[in-house]
């Protein structure tokens, strides 16, 4: 049987996989010409309405939950849903790639916070994944300061989901159950306030809505309902800092499932930069296996 510690990591993993695919889905409802911001609507309405019957069973353990769960989770979905919403407004490389510095802010906040130390083998990751990162993106020297309301909205988003990570650690006995359709409710609650406040007169029309649900609900079901459950219940049982490494598998399977359905280019840089954040992600665990393999013989 798995240890908690092995299915925490895969499950950060898978759900930063499924958000490595988040763009598909967002590019599909963009191009049936709704607004952009309707788009994130409509991506975290459809959820909210599947799952009230969960919320409506969980009503008395929701309300147990009291501030705290609803802190957190409004704190995580806050940090989404600027991601997702960034994602209109700038390169989604640049988007990946400023809220993706979330290990930096991982590891500062653990130390402040939690007081963990920032151990060398650590510190060795982190500067692994970022260079993976900058390799990707063929960014050479040139580090990608916020230049535009799309690219302060990704960095900001990453320094949000670090405090969330932190939140999410100290606050593992929530259900994460509860903590999934209360983050659906905040990031729809978000997405709303966003549309009233920029585009209220632009909502989509009854038949660009039947056109999309057909396909939209089973995306929802299959990979993003079970993919945030896992990226709300993975990080209560790990390191802020690893769950930032081990949630750049979303780089990975971003660069690879753009190549295929998109046609970007994947060469060796995109090889090079996939190993490079693979060995950020692997290389705790691996020497812990090593260290703790050397300590038995």
């Amino acid at each position: 049987m798995m240890s908690l510690d092995l299915r925490a990591r895969l499950a950060c993993l898978y759900a930063g996989s499924v958000w490595g695919l988040f763009w598909i889905p967002l590019r599909g409802l963009d191009a049936t010409g709704m607004h952009s911001l309707w788009v994130t609507v409509v991506y975290f309405g459809v959820p909210f309405i599947l799952l009230i019957p969960v919320m409506a069973f969980r009503f008395r353990e929701i309300l147990a939950g009291g501030g705290s769960l609803q802190l957190t989770a409004a704190l995580s979905a806050l940090a989404i849903t600027l991601y997702s919403i960034s994602i209109n407004f700038t390169d989604v490389i640049r988007v990946m790639l400023l809220f993706f510095l979330t290990p930096i802010w991982s590891a500062l906040l653990a130390r402040a916070v939690l007081g963990e130390v920032i151990t060398p083998l650590r510190m060795i990751a982190m500067v692994l994944a970022v260079t993976g990162m900058l390799t990707i993106f063929g960014l050479g020297a040139t580090f990608p300061l916020p230049g535009n309301i799309g690219d302060w909205m990704a960095l900001i988003a990453g320094m949000i989901w670090a405090v969330a990570a932190v939140r999410l650690n100290r606050d593992s006995h929530l259900p994460s159950v509860d903590m999934t359709v209360i983050f659906i409710q905040w990031a729809l609650i978000y997405s709303i306030v966003a549309v009233v406040m920029v585009a209220p007169g632009s909502g989509p029309d009854r038949a660009m809505l039947t056109g999309v649900l057909p396909w939209l609900v089973p995306v929802i079901m299959i990979m993003i309902i079970p993919g945030t459950f896992a990226s709300l219940w993975g990080p209560k049982h790990l390191s802020p800092v690893l769950v930032g490494l081990l949630f750049m598998s979303e780089i990975v399977v971003g660069a690879i499932s753009a190549s295929i359905f998109s046609g970007d280019p994947f060469g060796w840089r995109e090889v090079i930069g996939i190993t490079l954040i693979a060995s950020a992600s692997l290389i705790e665990p691996l020497w812990s296996f090593i260290a703790g393999g050397k300590a038995s013989s």
